[in-house]
């Protein structure tokens, strides 16, 4: 089949080659991709909503070529929602039909930006990725997300985790966004080194990959400007088509893996834990840094 037309709330969109393989040991075809993320829609757009939208399109599927595309293409109709901002035209994946024609263009992974566009110095979450060597030392990850948990608990910061789809997991605090993105840099970088200091043998800042050894990279400068991480609720182009996937925190400490969540098993998983996200995305637990803040620069 070369090609069918989906009707998306009233707007129709042409699949090309529904049949294509995009994650070809696991067989799942372009058109099981975009099931997948009409499935989970309404966990991914609550987040992914007025913020500027980089895809990372793979043509030939997760094991071909890819790249990075952040402005909208001329071809993209006219009622896919847009943002200008640097000088381009960026896609806002606001709704269902622009998330089915993004799957169309096998856009396998979703990445956003820590800001709403509207708001661009002003971040809603303050983040922190852990980044281990690799699967194989996710306990490690596990550890230190609990370790930093207990941190962000001591000043009263409730935060949710989710796993990047990959080797790591990213940990969320959301905020009233009214912070710069330096103000909330100087709570990560107080958090980073309280930790290395005390775990030096567990954590590193060293960003050089070489230079890390079997230590855990505490991300603290991923949030900034300009930058993205994977939206919840994507799929990341690796071989067995895992998602990023918002965990428990009772979850974590029993020895959840970033395996453990894959297209497959999320599209079942959300039909019994429904959004774990939703604290993050709903605005009623946005927090304030006040008083952290105050503390470190006394």
């Amino acid at each position: 089949m070369e090609s069918m037309t989906l009707l998306v709330q009233g707007k129709k969109i042409q699949i090309t080659n529904p049949e294509k393989l995009l994650w070809e040991e696991q067989g799942i075809t372009k058109l099981d991709y975009i099931q997948y993320l009409l499935e989970v829609a309404g966990y991914l757009l609550p987040y992914t909503r007025e913020r500027l939208l980089t895809m990372i399109r793979y043509p030939d599927g997760s094991k071909g070529k890819s790249f990075f595309q952040k402005e909208i293409p001329e071809y993209a109709p006219e009622w896919v929602p847009r943002w200008e901002a640097g000088g381009k035209q960026w896609i806002l994946l606001n709704d269902l039909p622009t998330l089915v024609w993004v799957a169309n263009q096998a856009a396998l992974e979703l990445h956003v930006p820590f800001n709403l566009a509207a708001r661009e110095d002003f971040p809603s979450e303050l983040i922190i990725d852990l980044d281990p060597m690799d699967e194989e030392n996710f306990g490690l990850v596990r550890e230190v997300a609990l370790r930093t948990k207990e941190v962000l608990d001591s000043f009263g910061l409730m935060s949710v985790a989710k796993t990047s789809g990959a080797t790591g997991l990213q940990i969320y605090v959301p905020l009233v966004p009214v912070y710069t993105y330096e103000q909330i840099r100087t709570v990560n970088r107080f958090i980073a080194r309280y930790l290395v200091a005390k775990y030096p043998e567990k954590i590193t800042l060293e960003r050089a990959v070489q230079k890390r050894g079997q230590l855990l990279y505490f991300d603290y400068l991923q949030l900034w400007r300009g930058r993205t991480l994977p939206a919840p609720y994507s799929v990341r182009a690796r071989a067995a088509a895992t998602v990023s996937t918002p965990l428990t925190w009772e979850e974590i400490e029993a020895g959840a893996h970033p395996l453990d969540f894959t297209i497959e098993t999320v599209r079942r998983r959300v039909k019994q834990t429904k959004d774990l996200f939703r604290c993050i995305t709903d605005g009623r637990n946005q927090q304030k840094l006040d008083t952290v803040l105050s503390y470190i620069n006394n």
